[in-house]
């Protein structure tokens, strides 16, 4: 064997990208920016999709967290083509196991603490599917805008065989009425978008034509509000979600971690799948 001819087969670790840009690589196919009047638009763009996997919720995280010292002064959230996301990626969950379960649920965690409690104002420009995660996603939002026909948006955790993880089931506390909670939560329904305007899962429905137009005007109008002022104000606002998961965050989260890897949740959850994939 000519041990030179193979040496030069080899990438050279000189021009091979470091960690940090390699991340900064993987995100750019899997998050597309792009900012107009200081307004940035988030789109996600994971696969048809747009499915909750480590590298989705790690490239949100990061992602937001730059904007939040950008001079970015609003955000737009929206998902590529038919689907805002569909929620967590469960075949890979389960695919994973429990060593998955334990490295997908705090990135998640990440993932929606960097949008729920980003300081300047979100909004959520749903273009379809906003299921379970991705419904928990656009929740984070400090105003949501639903495309008309385009899809359907709920939480479905129930339904699946997980319960929720200490911060997704405070926003979902936060962004819907009191008197729905029980029938979301527990239901597992989705609900088209002007059911879901009327029940409080979105702020307002639009013509799909128009529903970014409509989602820029919404922000440019919160982004015209001064920053600091509305920053402490959020801030206030989710004022009692960060109190209740400083109180207790961290216990439900290990019992609610112990329930997702446990072998007859993640069958379940497999069940799920293969009933779902069987329906489509």
């Amino acid at each position: 064997m000519d041990l030179a001819w193979v040496a030069k087969q080899q990438p050279d670790p000189r021009a091979m990208p470091s960690p940090f840009v390699a991340a900064k690589i993987a995100r750019a196919f899997m998050i597309d920016l792009k900012t107009e009047n200081n307004i940035t638009v988030v789109t996600i763009r994971h696969g048809k999709a747009n499915a909750l996997d480590i590298e989705l919720c790690e490239a949100l995280a990061e992602c937001f967290g730059e904007l939040s010292a950008s001079s970015a002064r609003a955000v737009v959230l929206t998902g590529q083509g038919g689907i805002f996301s569909a929620g967590v990626d469960l075949i890979r969950l389960s695919a994973g196991g429990p060593d998955y379960v334990r490295k997908f649920l705090p990135a998640l965690h990440r993932a929606f603490d960097a949008v729920f409690f980003h300081p300047r104002p979100v909004v959520a420009a749903i273009n379809g599917h906003a299921i379970a995660g991705g419904c928990v996603l656009a929740c984070c939002a400090d105003r949501r805008i639903m495309a008309r026909g385009s899809g359907r948006i709920g939480v479905t955790e129930l339904l699946v065989g997980v319960p929720f993880p200490a911060l997704a089931f405070e926003i979902v506390r936060f962004a819907v009425p009191p008197r729905n909670l029980s029938e979301f939560m527990f239901g597992g329904a989705t609900y088209d978008g002007d059911e879901a305007a009327r029940r409080g899962w979105v702020d307002q429905v639009v013509d799909p034509t128009s529903l970014m137009e409509d989602a820029m005007t919404a922000a440019q109008k919160l982004a015209r509000l001064s920053p600091s002022a509305f920053a402490q104000t959020k801030r206030q606002m989710r004022q009692p979600v960060s109190e209740r998961l400083a109180h207790s965050g961290a216990g439900v989260d290990e019992t609610v971690t112990g329930i997702w890897a446990a072998p007859e949740t993640l069958d379940h959850v497999r069940d799920y799948v293969q009933r779902t994939l069987k329906k489509s």
